[in-house]
C-alpha cells in the first residue's frame, strides 16, 4: 500500500488503529469505539465544538459561530492516521487538529462570519486534551458500570443459590476449614460492588487554564462582557456534561490517578474472580465451570481441550492494571512547572489502556458470572477429601477446656499431638486414624460417640457464614439488583 493521509483522506496504513491482536481481552468493538483513536478524536471535537458554542452564548463570538464550528468537527472529516504522524511535530494531537479544524471552518463558512475566531480561543493544548480524555473516561466508564453491575448481579445470585452449599476452604493452598460457595460467591460480589461504588463516587472536570494556568487569556476574553474565566468554564462543563472544577488542574493530576486507582480496584475484584475460577475448574477439583460458547476454549493442537478463556481473558487484564496505574502515579510525581513535559505525555497512553482493559475485561466477566456452572456434588467430594481434620479447629475449641492436664500436657496440647500423630499416618488412612486417636484422648465421659459426630460434621463449623453473606449482599443493594438486560454481547455488538 501506498499513498498519504491528509486532510478527510483516510490513508494508507493505521487509520483503523490497533486492533488489539496481542490484547485480546480488550479487543472488541465496544472498546474500541469507545477508547480507540477515532474516540480521541471525537472527543477532542467535542470540546472544541462545546468552547465555540460557550463563546457564541456569551457573546464573545459571531453569531452561528457554533453551528459552523460543529459542522467542521465531524470526526468523518479527519484522518487519525494522519494527524497521529503529525503531532510528532507539536508534542500532542491537539496541535495538527487544530489546523485541520481551522481549515475546515474556514471552508464551511460561506457567509463570511468569522466563525474562526470560536476555534480554541483562550485556550492550549493541555485545557482541550485533558477535558477531552475526561469525556472518553466518563463514556468508557458508563459502559464499565452497566457490565459490572450485571456482573455483581449474578454473583448475588450464586450467593443466594449455593448458600448453603458445603465446600472446602483453602489458605496457603492448603485445606483450612469448612466453608460454602455461597459465601465465596458474595465475597466475590462483594470486591465488585465496592470498587463500582468507587468507580461511581468519582469525577470528571473540564480543564481550563490557558498557557501557563493562569486564565490570562481567558481574562482578556471576558474583559468588557458579563462573563468571567471562570464562568465561561463552567458553562464548558455544562455542555459537555463534565464536572466543573475550582481551578485549573495542569499539575495536580489527582483526577487521573484516582481515576487510575477506581479502575485498577475493578481488575483486582475482577481478577480475585478469575483466579479462583481458574482453580475450580481444573479437572481435579471439577466445582466450577465455565459457560460454553462456539469456538470458545479450542486449542490449536488438542480437540479436547475446553479452556477456562473467560477467566485467562480476565486474569490477562487484572496482571496488567498496577503497572498502567503505577505509571500514572510516576507521571504526576514529575509533573513539573506549571505545566508539564514528557510526564503529561505518558499519561495518556497508560489511562487508555487501563480504561480499555477494564471495559473488555467486564464484558467477559459478565459473561462468565452469567453462566458459570456450580457442582456441588464436586464440592461435597472434595470437602470430604478434606477428611475430619478439617475440623481439628472447632474440636479443639470445644474440647480441650474440658480434658484436665495429662503426662505434663494441656488439653490443647493433648489435641495438638492427636493431629500430628495423624499427620504421619498415609492420607488415605488419616480419617480413620484421626478419629481413633481423638477417641482414645477424650474420655466418653467428657465427650459423647454423639458428640464426637456432631463436633466431626462440616455442617457444625461454618461460623457466621451464612451472616456474613446476608450482611454483603445488603450492604450493597443497588448492585444485588438485577439491572436492565445488556444491548451488547460480550465482544461488545448489539444484541438481537
Amino acid at each position: 500500500m501506498t499513498g498519504s493521509a491528509g486532510l478527510g483522506d483516510a490513508g494508507a496504513f493505521g487509520e483503523e488503529g490497533d486492533a488489539g491482536l496481542l490484547s485480546p481481552v480488550s479487543a472488541s468493538p465496544l472498546v474500541g469505539a469507545l477508547t480507540g483513536d477515532r474516540a480521541v478524536l471525537a472527543a477532542i471535537l467535542a470540546v472544541e465544538s462545546g468552547w465555540a458554542a460557550v463563546l457564541e452564548k456569551a457573546g464573545l463570538a459571531p453569531a452561528g459561530s457554533a453551528a459552523v464550528v460543529s459542522a467542521a468537527a465531524e470526526p468523518g472529516r479527519y484522518s487519525v492516521a494522519g494527524i497521529a504522524r503529525r503531532a510528532q511535530g507539536g508534542g500532542n494531537p491537539v496541535i495538527p487538529l487544530l489546523a485541520d479544524l481551522r481549515k475546515n471552518v474556514q471552508a464551511l463558512d460561506g457567509t463570511g462570519i468569522g466563525a474562526g475566531r470560536a476555534v480554541h480561543t483562550s485556550l492550549t493544548s493541555q485545557d482541550v486534551l485533558d477535558t477531552a480524555l475526561m469525556l472518553l473516561a466518563r463514556n468508557a466508564v458508563e459502559a464499565l458500570l452497566g457490565d459490572l453491575k450485571r456482573t455483581s448481579a449474578a454473583l448475588a445470585s450464586l450467593a443466594e443459590e449455593h448458600a448453603d452449599a458445603l465446600c472446602v476452604g483453602r489458605s496457603l493452598t492448603q485445606y483450612s476449614l469448612p466453608f460454602t460457595f455461597g459465601l465465596r460467591a458474595a465475597q466475590w460480589f462483594h470486591g465488585v460492588a465496592a470498587a463500582g461504588r468507587q468507580l461511581e463516587g468519582l469525577a470528571y472536570p473540564v480543564q481550563f487554564g490557558g498557557a501557563a494556568g493562569t486564565l490570562a487569556a481567558g481574562t482578556v476574553l471576558a474583559s468588557g462582557s458579563s462573563s468571567t474565566p471562570f464562568s465561561l468554564a463552567d458553562a464548558l462543563a455544562a455542555q459537555l456534561g463534565l464536572a466543573a472544577a475550582p481551578a485549573p488542574w495542569h499539575t495536580n493530576r489527582l483526577v487521573v490517578t484516582s481515576l487510575g486507582n477506581a479502575l485498577a480496584a475493578v481488575l483486582d475484584a475482577f481478577g480475585k474472580i478469575a483466579a479462583d475460577v481458574l482453580f475450580l475448574s481444573r479437572p481435579e477439583v471439577g466445582e466450577l465451570a465455565e459457560p460454553r460458547a462456539a469456538g470458545r476454549g479450542v486449542s490449536s493442537a488438542m480437540p479436547q481441550k475446553q479452556n477456562p478463556v473467560l477467566s485467562v481473558l480476565v486474569r490477562s487484564a487484572a496482571l496488567q492494571a498496577p503497572q498502567l496505574v503505577a505509571q500514572l502515579h510516576l507521571a504526576a510525581a514529575n509533573f513539573n512547572d506549571e505545566r508539564p513535559d514528557a510526564a503529561w505525555h505518558t499519561e495518556w497512553p497508560a489511562l487508555r489502556q487501563l480504561l480499555a482493559l477494564a471495559l473488555g475485561a467486564a464484558g467477559h466477566i459478565r459473561e462468565l458470572a452469567g453462566g458459570l456452572q456450580a457442582f456441588p456434588d464436586a464440592m461435597r467430594r472434595n470437602l470430604d477429601l478434606a477428611g475430619p481434620l478439617l475440623l481439628a479447629e472447632g474440636v479443639g475449641a470445644a474440647v480441650a477446656p474440658l480434658l484436665g492436664a495429662k503426662d505434663g500436657l494441656t488439653g490443647k496440647e493433648q489435641l495438638q499431638a492427636v493431629v500430628d500423630q495423624t499427620l504421619q499416618a498415609p492420607s488415605g488412612e488419616q480419617a480413620a486414624t484421626y478419629r481413633m486417636l481423638l477417641r482414645d484422648a477424650v474420655p466418653a465421659g467428657v465427650l459423647t460417640d454423639l458428640r464426637l459426630e456432631e463436633l466431626l460434621n462440616p455442617a457444625s463449623y461454618l461460623g457466621e457464614a451464612a451472616n456474613i453473606s446476608r450482611r454483603i449482599l445488603a450492604a450493597f443493594p443497588e448492585y444485588a439488583a438485577p439491572p436492565e438486560p445488556s444491548l451488547t454481547d460480550a465482544n461488545g455488538d448489539p444484541r438481537g
